[in-house]
Parts: C-alpha cells; structure tokens; sequence
C-alpha cells in the first residue's frame, strides 16, 4: 500500500488501490445510456474554442499560443508541394502540418497528474508531494532530475491524460446556467447561490452527472479577438468560491463525475484570502487530489446554453474524450454536446 493515511475528505482507495481514474468510474455503461436518452431535437454542438484563443498570454503568462509549421520535402516547404517534383508520374498536391501546443493554453482537461498536494500519507510527520490516491511525485509522476529546467524524464507514468482518454469521457451532462441569473459580473459563487440558481432553473444533479457550468467568460474572451486585456478577464464572470466548505461539500455529495466551465479555472484565482497554510487552489485541491474529478476549462457553452434556455432543458450528452498523449497532465479537447 502506498498510504497508510489519506486526506479528510477523500476518496483514495474507494475505486481501488491502485486507481488512476477517480470519479470516471462513474460514467458507466447506464449513465451513458442516459446521455443518450437525452437526445431528442437530433442538434449537436461543438463545445470548444478555436485552439488559438484568447490569444497572447495575459491569461497564463507560462501557456502560448499554439505556433504551426510544416517541415521540409525535397529542399522545399512541405505545403501545396506537387508530387511530380518527386515523381513526374504524380499529380497530387499535399500539405502536411506540424504544430508545438501547450496543453492547457485553450479548451482543456485537467489530468489528476495536474495538481496535487502536500500530504503525510506514511505517517511519519513528514509531509511529501502526492497525488490522487496516493501515487508519488518522483516515482510516479516525473519531474526533471538535474538542471532545473531539463525537460527529459517529465512524465506522468500514472495519472496521465490517456487514463482519461481510455474512457471515451460519454455520458449524461448537465448544464447550470450561471450568466442567465448573474450575467457578466464578477461574482464568488458559493453553495447558497448555486443551490438557488439550480433551484429556480429545476437542475438536478445525480451521481456520474458530468456537470458544466456555463458563465460567459468564453464569450468575453472570443470578443477580444486574439488580444485579451488581463484586467477586464480577471473582472469578468461568475467563479466558483473554492473557499466555500458548503461547495467543496456539495462537489462531493452530488456523485458528479466531472466539473466543467467556460472560465479559466472553474474557481476563483487568486482564491480569497484564508488564514494558515491552505492550497492557492481550493477547488482543485479537492477535485483533482483528494476526489479524482477531472476539471475541464475554457469550454465555449454559449450555443448549447442558449438551446437549453429555449428548449426549456438542462441535460444533454456529452463526448469528451481527450487526446490520448501518454504522460501528459492535460490536453484540448473538442467536446461534443448532442440534444
């Protein structure tokens, strides 16, 4: 065993000991036939942003933009390159792309190998960095050994991104629809207020529900254009108050299996002031460390969100696989929404 002691609150060891998929367990074959069973109007949407937005990095001064090229064929570019060039019997005409990505500059999903903690699992008075269920930084998640910032060697060798992928990510979903009842203002949402948006809008969320919570923060991001002003971002849109025990309470009372937004982190970040030693991310240190929730970011929901509003509904099926990267700790992903 790799604990003897776990975090309060946790899960580890509830899906077993050597789980690396958390709350995807889940999303079995009956909550898939849910999902299905909510398609009705035959409409499907594309939940994603363009992988190049916002744009910049005023959102995350350590993510860039993705940056495309081609490589070289025949002393050429390889891109509108005439095969008769190569052989004079060809005809075709080809392109070929390459592209350098960061994995969570855009619409993403956040790997269990993304954020861990600080935790005396051993018992022995001293604190080490884990991860979901126990796996070890330096054994199971690799960092770089030596110059600080070699990059040879980093790798999730549990917890990585293809876990997830691995799954097929399909289900039943539900949509909260935060910007309907707050609009663009920037607002903490704690447990009360969330409880009296689903409330009024009739949302039930059920164990392996994946739930999205839509803000307008893509929107304000789209607007931009490419060139996002940090200020107006960090005063856009609702945000969840991971500070607020009531919430992190409810994410692990309602059985929901992931936890999406159209924002940049689901929660608050900077999260509110607390006093003592506490992670900078409350609501990820409970998802992705202590309850295996994948969080998904920077989701585009508006076309879906005003479907439902007309439609009078709230639930929806969702595929949302990630790429299936070995030892990554997120990816984009092109969410599909069918109602």
């Amino acid at each position: 065993m790799r604990w003897k002691n776990r975090p309060d609150g946790s899960n580890w060891g509830d899906f077993g000991p050597d789980d690396e998929l958390g709350r995807l367990n889940l999303l079995t074959p009956e909550k898939v036939l849910q999902g299905v069973a909510e398609v009705r109007d035959g409409r499907s949407f594309c939940l994603s942003l363009p992988l190049d937005f916002p744009g910049g990095n005023a959102l995350n001064r350590f993510r860039h933009p993705p940056r495309r090229f081609t490589s070289g064929r025949a002393g050429k570019v390889n891109y509108n390159f005439p095969l008769h060039q190569v052989n004079p019997d060809f005809t075709d005409v080809v392109c070929d792309d390459a592209v350098l990505l960061y994995t969570q500059y855009s619409t993403q999903w956040d790997a269990l190998a993304h954020v861990g903690g600080m935790f005396d699992a051993d018992g022995d008075g001293k604190p080490e960095p884990l991860y979901y269920n126990g796996w070890r930084a330096g054994v199971d998640v690799l960092g770089p050994e030596g110059h600080e910032d070699a990059l040879e060697g980093v790798r999730a060798e549990r917890l990585g991104i293809e876990k997830m992928a691995e799954t097929a990510v399909s289900g039943r979903a539900v949509l909260i629809d935060l910007e309907r009842h707050i609009g663009r203002e920037r607002v903490l949402v704690g447990f009360e207020q969330l409880k009296q948006i689903m409330q009024a809008d009739g949302v039930v969320v059920e164990p392996g529900d994946m739930v999205c919570l839509y803000t307008g923060f893509a929107d304000v991001v789209l607007e931009m254009n490419r060139e996002p002003d940090a200020h107006t971002l960090e005063n856009s849109c609702a945000v969840l108050d991971g500070r607020d025990p009531a919430l992190l309470q409810w994410v692990t009372d309602s059985g929901l299996s992931v936890l999406i937004a159209d924002n940049y982190a689901v929660e608050a970040y900077p999260a509110r002031q607390a006093s003592g030693c506490c992670a900078a991310l409350p609501l990820h240190e409970h998802c992705l460390f202590k309850l295996g929730i994948h969080l998904g970011e920077l989701w585009y929901l508006t076309e879906l969100a005003q479907h439902l509003r007309v439609a009078g509904r709230n639930r929806f099926m969702l595929t949302a696989p990630p790429l299936r990267l070995p030892g990554a700790v997120g990816s984009p992903v092109s969410p599909v929404a069918l109602v």
